[in-house]
């Protein structure tokens, strides 16, 4: 079913807990794809009841991001979660998130700001009060919903680790379920961002999985030092390609490495065809 208010979810799952039903959550910013789908599909297996939350949420916007154009498709998204088997499609309006006072300005708003240290780097670096705006709207979720599990994509890996973080400090009662990058056949990452990409564009952005793919070979031989394999990127980039960031973090805090091992994960975003894209893999 779907629902657009925050009271009409509430009723649901208080019916289900009162049934001793388990309840997955897949927070979600609509556009689905093959990526998203894969989450839905564990959830539905593991849990009694999935509710998929599509909100593009605008407290994580920056300014001069891609807010009023990002992809909404909320027909065709609610027809794939029905045949997906979700339970719930929870599609609320900003204001019925934030309230229409507080969506006039961010001063009224109340936030929950993720540890500096997690969000000092990687997408955090150029996309400052991102993580602030991410945090906030899935700490509001969990709060709507009460999952029991809550299902994210590793291709957004510094967002899982920021969010398993706030579970853990705020001790929410929601287990977080990560789930493996899905790509296409070309090996290039699915997000709802590649609808921007021309086809030589999505020619161009294969240099992202390459690159890491070529790091994690060099490390399977035995080459460990960071600066060394960063070396074997450059390779890859031609002037399609505006290198962002390209970094070797713990998989867990996400603290620069300087030596690989097999709990360093690899990050990168780089912009193809003026579209942001990001990447990253895990070398253990």
């Amino acid at each position: 079913m779907l629902l657009h208010t925050i009271k009409e979810v509430q009723e649901q799952v208080k019916q289900w807990k009162k049934e001793g039903l388990s309840v997955g959550l897949v927070p979600t910013m609509g556009a689905l794809h093959n990526g998203h789908l894969s989450l839905i599909k564990k959830s539905v297996e593991m849990c009694d009841r999935t509710v998929v939350s599509v909100f593009v949420n605008p407290i994580q916007f920056c300014p001069g991001e891609d807010l009023d154009k990002y992809p909404r498709t909320l027909e065709q998204d609610t027809k794939l979660c029905e045949q997906a088997n979700v339970d719930i499609v929870f599609a609320p309006t900003p204001a019925q998130m934030y309230g229409e006072n507080q969506m006039r300005t961010n001063d009224f708003l109340t936030y929950v700001i993720p540890p500096f240290f997690y969000v000092n780097k990687l997408c955090g670096k150029s996309r400052i009060g991102h993580f602030d705006g991410v945090c906030t709207v899935v700490n509001k979720l969990f709060n709507i919903v009460q999952p029991d599990f809550a299902f994210f994509g590793e291709k957004d890996a510094q967002q899982l680790a920021i969010i398993k973080k706030m579970v853990k400090d705020l001790n929410i009662p929601v287990e977080i379920i990560s789930c493996p990058i899905v790509r296409e056949e070309s090996g290039l990452a699915l997000s709802s961002r590649n609808k921007y990409l021309s086809q030589e564009d999505k020619i161009h952005a294969l240099a992202l999985s390459k690159i890491l793919n070529n790091i994690k070979s060099c490390y399977k031989k035995g080459i460990t030092n960071t600066s060394a394999l960063k070396e074997t990127a450059y390779g890859f980039l031609n002037e399609h390609h505006e290198l962002e960031y390209l970094e070797f973090t713990d998989n867990t805090t996400l603290e620069p490495v300087e030596s690989a091992t097999d709990n360093t994960r690899v990050f990168i975003a780089c912009k193809v065809g003026g579209v942001r894209l990001i990447d990253n893999i895990f070398l253990g």
